[in-house]
């Protein structure tokens, strides 16, 4: 493949083309230029946990999705997992896989689990006497 001056491939005559990854697709296409979530209120963070919710009707029926929906529906689908490994998973920026899955959020194809903040974990110090009463017995 041949490049200009500049590196550029000029392979398909677009700059739309890389000749190692082939088309490209920038991120605000995929989201519709959104970068935000939607008016779900759910803030993903990068250790929330997606689960693919099965008892909504429908759950299988992928049509009215895009390639990038399917694609974290079916990550989902073997197994809860964070936002960050779906990010992983999908090869897709952090930032429009919240998008995504605000999307999907809002369609009741997925339910989201915050984790708990560490000022709601239970002290050190009770853990271990916890385990000491444990050790006791």
């Amino acid at each position: 493949m041949a490049e200009d001056m500049t590196g550029a491939p000029d392979e398909q005559g677009s700059q739309w083309y890389d000749g190692e990854a082939g088309p490209l697709v920038r991120p605000y296409a995929m989201t519709g230029g959104r970068t935000e979530a939607g008016p779900t209120g759910v803030r993903f963070d990068l250790i929330s946990l997606v689960t693919l919710d099965t008892d909504v009707p429908g759950v299988d029926d992928d049509t009215a999705l895009g390639p990038e929906h399917r694609a974290l529906v079916d990550l989902c689908r073997t197994e809860t997992q964070s936002v960050a490994e779906l990010a992983a998973g999908a090869d897709l920026p952090v930032g429009v896989v919240r998008v995504l899955l605000g999307d999907l959020l809002e369609l009741g194809r997925v339910t989201v689990s915050r984790p708990v903040p560490p000022a709601h974990l239970p002290d050190e110090r009770i853990l271990r006497e916890v385990i000491e009463g444990l050790r006791a017995l």
